[in-house]
């Protein structure tokens, strides 16, 4: 009897003991987990650009003059050499103040008394080369019978020719006040007068016709105006021919060489747009940002590589969001940078080893959208903690969270 009461006694201290040491045995850390993987990684800097139309045509008035109201309008086709662009008639003339018509009345009434004195010149010169022209008929009768003697006859001929000019000059005074009245008659005509008015375009009117096909871009003012020479009318474009332009802080400017594929995405159509990067320009601009920040940022130009029929409906300046790549690969192996934190100077990772956390030092290289490139330190399909609590240490038991 006291042989089973030892054994009793002894069996609960093992049981109780136990249960202590289960009690106190700590727990296995639940932790998120990834692998490590192979897959394509790229490198990229992303940045909203806006479409452009590479060459456009900015159509600009060649004289002063009254442009008609535009006959072509926003989104209309143009064809090279054939469709009118816009049509410029000569301007209205300008409005005279009192003092200046009474004056231009003055000239007209000068003008045409210097005309009726004029015109009586003429008469008069008529009249006297009339009667040249008898004295000279009679006195070559006279002079062939040799009543009168040689000297006299070319002394009346003289006096005839002597007529003669006087006409004509008579007529060319007369002429020259006519023009005189009408210049004077011209300085009164006024806005209601309108060069001809109701004329139809050709005659009277500069046509300006389409320099390229494409498409226009941009009226200035629909209605018809008052133009100066080198006015603005309108700007058309090939909107098959688009060119993107892209602003970069100069930091990731320089990462970007000529040449470096970009991929165009968000742009309202289905799948994403190729395109290449043209040019890097070599000033950088300032430019403050929403938040009050002056930044440095440099203006880059990419040429679009997908044909035009397959981005229909992108137009000139248009918002799309562009991603260029810097570098990428195929078969990289990589793993989510939630797992990597600084360790010695390096960085490290925990890797989970038959349920246990081993603090591993990794060798990374290129990081891109949530993912780095593994380039030592672990294999494919390792297991790594992801954002590893501070109070893991180097052996602790880990468990996945919810397992």
């Amino acid at each position: 009897m006291a042989k089973l009461r030892t054994i009793g006694i002894t069996a609960g201290a093992a049981v109780l003991a136990g249960a202590f040491v289960w009690a106190v045995w700590p727990e296995p850390t639940a932790v998120d987990m990834a692998e490590v993987t192979r897959g394509p990684l790229q490198v990229t800097v992303a940045a909203e650009g806006i479409t452009r139309v590479r060459e456009p045509y900015a159509i600009t008035a060649p004289i002063t003059g009254m442009t008609t109201r535009s006959p072509v309008q926003v989104g209309d086709a143009v064809r090279e050499g054939e469709t009118i662009l816009a049509v410029i008639q000569p301007a209205d003339p300008a409005l005279l103040d009192v003092r200046t018509r009474l004056q231009a009345e003055a000239a007209v009434v000068e003008a045409e008394a210097a005309v009726r004195l004029a015109e009586a010149n003429v008469e008069r010169a008529r009249s006297t080369l009339d009667h040249a022209t008898t004295q000279l008929a009679r006195s070559e009768a006279l002079a062939e019978r040799g009543t009168i003697p040689r000297r006299m006859l070319e002394d009346i001929e003289a006096e005839h020719v002597a007529a003669r000019q006087g006409l004509v000059a008579a007529q060319s005074e007369l002429d020259l006040h006519r023009a005189t009245l009408a210049r004077a008659r011209a300085q009164l005509v006024g806005p209601e007068s309108r060069f001809q008015p109701g004329g139809e375009p050709g005659g009277c009117c500069v046509e300006i016709v389409a320099p390229q096909t494409g498409t226009v871009l941009e009226v200035t003012d629909l209605s018809a105006r008052l133009v100066q020479a080198g006015g603005p009318l309108l700007v058309l474009g090939d909107l098959g021919d688009l060119e993107i332009e892209l602003d970069l802080l100069s930091s990731d400017a320089v990462r970007v060489p000529p040449g470096a594929r970009a991929l165009v995405d968000r742009w309202g159509g289905e799948g994403l747009l190729e395109a290449q990067v043209r040019r890097v320009e070599p000033a950088a601009f300032t430019r403050v940002s929403a938040l009050g920040i002056e930044e440095q940022r440099v203006r880059l130009r990419l040429d679009f590589v997908t044909p035009a029929e397959e981005r229909a409906g992108l137009g000139d300046r248009f918002r799309v969001h562009v991603r260029v790549v810097l570098w990428e690969g195929e078969e990289v192996l990589q793993l989510p940078q939630a797992a990597l934190f600084r360790h010695g100077g390096g960085w490290a990772v925990f890797a989970v080893e038959n349920g246990r956390a081993a603090l591993t030092p990794v060798e990374i290289g290129h990081p891109s959208g949530g993912q780095a490139e593994l380039v030592g330190g672990l294999d494919a399909d390792a297991q790594v903690v992801l954002y590893p609590p501070s109070a893991l240490e180097d052996g602790a038991r880990v468990r996945p969270r919810g397992g």
